[in-house]
């Protein structure tokens, strides 16, 4: 697959985006531009709303062909604007957590909204997963595409950034995103991600500690009590963070205080092509998903602080419901030099590629 894998990130850097509309959308009427679209192609569908970029839901068969929802949510959009969670959303302008609300480029120092024990979380009071975006180009049968505009100085950040995410369905069981980002005046961090809560034997279908996970990462950035990395290099062996070995998420979770919460470093070749990141698989459903990224890290996250949360279909989503395999750059990369960096020049055009591979096995 690595052949495959490799080729579709020039499949999606040949998606181009049409210009259909162009909307100044002001407080009073923006719900009326939040709409939901819907990808159907062979085995697999999707919806996906403007609001905040976000995945609603993907359904795919398991090994019997019955079809469930694997993805958590809310049962209205409306709980997508209330969210703590960042249920599927599309997080930016810089994902994950940034140390102190603040970081120095160029000589200047920038202050960040603190939305996180003192730290911003996941681009600050309202990120990318928290704007309307605007749809490009939608055909049901192949992919939507999505832009948003980013101001100089929205969420403290530096510069005006055009950030566009494409959704597509590519053959009968793959699922991929393409994420964009260009600066238009201003050096600028950027880190998007996707945060979407799997759970592969249906969105409400209880914990996912059965669930079979192999990362392929030797190592972790470990993290200070505020969850925000010391700058180490820690491998992975012989520690609950091992899983360059399939085993069940279960397994080691008493060794761990409040479950996984932690950046993998990815082990790849840097050469910004696709590579794998993780392989997931459900026992008694069979369905198994691979993911590919082009990323050095993947955060691992296993809902630690879901807590009774109303979700669709009148589910309710209790404390590790569901897991996140969120494909980026490292937590707090502005603030550590021995990191990839994160910064993006005006002429330079930052890209995130990931692939999800859905099957279903006997």
């Amino acid at each position: 697959m690595a052949s495959k894998a490799s080729s579709m990130v020039y499949f999606f850097v040949l998606i181009g985006s049409t210009l259909l509309f162009s909307n100044n959308v002001y407080a009073t009427d923006y719900d009326n531009y939040i709409n939901v679209y819907e990808l159907t192609n062979g085995k697999i569908s999707i919806k996906v709303t403007n609001y905040g970029a976000t995945l609603l839901s993907v359904i795919v068969p398991d090994r019997n062909g019955k079809l469930d929802d694997v993805v958590l949510g809310y049962p209205t959009i409306d709980g997508y604007k209330n969210d703590s969670t960042y249920f599927g959303g599309l997080i930016g302008r810089v994902a994950n957590r940034i140390g102190g609300a603040k970081f120095t480029l160029n000589g200047v120092e920038y202050n960040l909204p603190a939305n996180d024990h003192g730290n911003t979380l996941h681009g600050g009071t309202r990120g990318f997963s928290d704007v309307l975006w605007e749809v490009t180009s939608y055909e049901k049968n192949s992919h939507v595409s999505l832009h948003y505009h980013s101001y100089d100085g929205e969420q403290g950040f530096p510069g005006a950034v055009d950030a566009y995410v494409t959704y597509m369905i590519i053959g009968g069981n793959r699922l991929g995103l393409k994420m964009e980002a260009t600066p238009l005046d201003k050096a600028t961090p950027i880190n998007l991600a996707s945060h979407s809560y799997w759970n592969l034997a249906g969105h409400g279908s209880g914990d996912i500690f059965s669930h079979d996970i192999q990362l392929f990462a030797s190592k972790i950035t470990p993290v200070d009590d505020k969850l925000i990395p010391t700058g180490q290099f820690v491998p992975v062996q012989g520690t609950p963070y091992d899983f360059l070995q399939s085993r069940s998420i279960g397994v080691k979770f008493n060794e761990l205080p409040s479950g996984y919460d932690i950046n993998y470093v990815v082990d790849y070749v840097p050469n910004g092509h696709v590579h794998k990141v993780a392989v997931v698989q459900e026992p008694k459903s069979g369905r198994k998903m691979e993911l590919w990224s082009n990323k050095p890290g993947v955060q691992f996250y296993t809902s630690n602080m879901l807590n009774d949360t109303l979700g669709k279909d009148g589910a309710t989503y209790h404390r590790y419901g569901g897991l996140a395999l969120e494909t980026q750059g490292f937590p707090d990369s502005v603030n550590h030099p021995n990191f990839p960096s994160q910064i993006v020049n005006p002429g330079e055009n930052y890209l995130h590629v990931m692939v999800y591979r859905f099957t279903a096995h006997h």
